[in-house]
């Protein structure tokens, strides 16, 4: 099937919500991922949302020149094409854009979107996020209210980050402190400034103690009943839905099953998964690497074994144990099987 139109990404979340599950959002850096990422929700028969950051756009575009926007944009094009020979539906995102890069990130594909749109196509992406969390909350929404008319006249999802999140993705670093909890007065102020859907839909990651990057289970104290407390806040004083918000899941790599769980059941309907599969992908081209060294590398003058190098034999290992990993989560997340019919 080909890439969630906007109005088939909308029905995505909303199934999401209704359904109590939410859709995993793998960051890719390559082709070979984008192909794993493809290949696990095929298996899982779950539908899921594709990822690229600035850094992986960086690598999309060549290490050697700076055109990160190029390389989002090859990204979409590449993940749009292939993404048609799959049963499954899967709609492209951009994350975590801090202030410095919308510029050159974030700013230039809207542009790119809005040129497709105008010539009677679909977006290229189907939602972005502006990580504010390293400017005051004030100036975070200012901006995001900047931004959610754009993404709105494309009608596209914009994501937006209410807290902050702790250890480091892609240059973007924080602490590990008490400022890893969003307040229900966060939440209002959001609320406030973006509405509940009238201005245009977006997603918040409100942060409950989440860390990017590695630790083991316990090393930070996540609190996903924290969302509950928020979601119940907002709807007793807007008078809404139980939960009003359409929350996503940052630095996620770690938890338990049941802190997963907890967050999803108070509306988490994203959760982004970086270094789980990261570390999948490359373990698996290390066991190559290792198991066959003397294919791979050229041993006291022999000549190796082409068919171990050739790096269509050892990326299809490593696609195949990302895909796994992409499988787990679908059904961690509970998406497996809700595919498009």
């Amino acid at each position: 099937m080909p890439v969630a139109t906007p109005e088939e990404y909308a029905e995505m979340l909303d199934k999401a919500k209704k359904n109590a599950f939410a859709y995993p959002a793998i960051n890719v850096s390559s082709s070979s991922t984008i192909n794993a990422v493809l290949q696990g929700l095929a298996e899982a028969g779950s539908d899921g949302i594709i990822q690229v950051t600035t850094g992986g756009a960086d690598f999309f575009a060549g290490q050697s020149v700076k055109n990160r926007a190029g390389g989002a944009i090859a990204f979409a094009r590449f993940a749009t094409e292939v993404a048609k020979a799959y049963p499954i539906k899967v709609a492209l995102h951009t994350d975590h854009c801090p202030k410095d890069a919308l510029d050159g990130f974030v700013f230039p594909l809207l542009e790119a979107s809005e040129q497709e749109v105008k010539a009677g196509r679909a977006p290229l992406f189907q939602s972005h996020m502006w990580d504010g969390s390293a400017v005051p909350l004030e100036e975070n929404l200012e901006i995001a209210k900047q931004i959610l008319p754009r993404t709105h006249a494309l009608n596209q999802v914009l994501e937006v980050e209410i807290g902050v999140v702790g250890g480091e993705e892609d240059g973007v670093s924080h602490e590990i402190n008490d400022q890893l909890y969003t307040t229900l007065d966060d939440a209002i102020a959001t609320v406030e400034a973006l509405g509940l859907g009238e201005h245009g839909r977006y997603m918040a990651a409100l942060t409950f103690g989440n860390v990017h990057g590695v630790y083991k289970p316990g090393n930070v104290q996540l609190r996903p009943e924290l969302l509950g407390e928020i979601q119940q806040g907002l709807a007793a004083k807007y008078g809404t839905e139980a939960k009003p918000l359409d929350l996503v899941f940052h630095g996620g790599s770690g938890s338990t099953d049941d802190e997963i769980a907890q967050a999803v059941a108070n509306g988490v309907i994203k959760m982004n998964i970086d270094t789980d599969t990261q570390y999948t992908y490359t373990r698996s081209v290390a066991a190559s690497m290792f198991g066959n060294y003397d294919g791979v590398l050229k041993v006291d003058g022999e000549v190796g074994n082409k068919k171990v190098y050739d790096p269509r034999a050892w990326g299809k290992a490593a696609e195949t144990a990302m895909a796994a990993r992409v499988v787990s989560a679908t059904q961690q997340l509970g998406s497996a099987g809700w595919s498009t019919k």
